[in-house]
């Protein structure tokens, strides 16, 4: 195990983290130091001491474990971290009931123009939606981040707030960490 120094200027609230030199997962911290999750499959929620070492990131510093998806000997890495930047950028949770639509409020004024989120507590995709293709009240076109899969154009799961976005009834239930950024 071993520290990383980086420059965010803010405790990193998600961090994905990539060998690059070797043919494996992506590893996603997303809040909860004991847990881990991949950015390329759709796996639930996994509790695994090697790969954050148990050990919560600092406004400095994070902290790796000894599995190879985060530390290898003579492997080269690349790391993205996220952080919460009020009224810009929102990573967080929710919960969703299929059937009822659930608000995010994100703390944003215009609404949000990119969205990826990912259900924590059993399998599910990485959904991406970005004005771009069209967050809109009807259908929302999406991409997975975890399948070669053509996008998808046929379904409304997301609409845009002011404050942030709503997750449309039809949204499989269940618990998503997300993370947005303004209009």
């Amino acid at each position: 195990a071993r520290t990383i120094s980086h420059n965010l200027g803010a405790v990193p609230e998600m961090m994905w983290v990539k060998n690059r030199s070797d043919s494996v997962d992506w590893a996603v911290y997303y809040g909860d130091a004991t847990d881990y999750l991949k950015l390329n499959t759709d796996a639930a929620t996994a509790d695994d001491n090697t790969y954050w070492n148990d050990t919560a990131p600092t406004s400095t510093v994070f902290t790796i474990g000894s599995d190879d998806d985060v530390n290898k000997n003579n492997s080269n890495y690349i790391a993205y971290l996220f952080a919460t930047l009020a009224g810009i950028s929102k990573v967080g949770t929710f919960s969703h009931t299929n059937g009822s639509s659930t608000d995010v409020d994100c703390g944003f004024s215009s609404g949000s123009s990119f969205v990826i989120a990912k259900r924590t507590d059993s399998t599910g995709d990485w959904y991406v939606w970005d004005t771009t293709r069209g967050i809109v009240s009807g259908n929302d076109p999406y991409t997975l981040l975890n399948s070669d899969a053509a996008e998808v154009t046929n379904t409304d799961y997301i609409d845009t707030l002011s404050s942030g976005f709503q997750i449309a009834s039809g949204f499989t239930t269940g618990d998503y960490i997300f993370y947005a950024i303004a209009a």
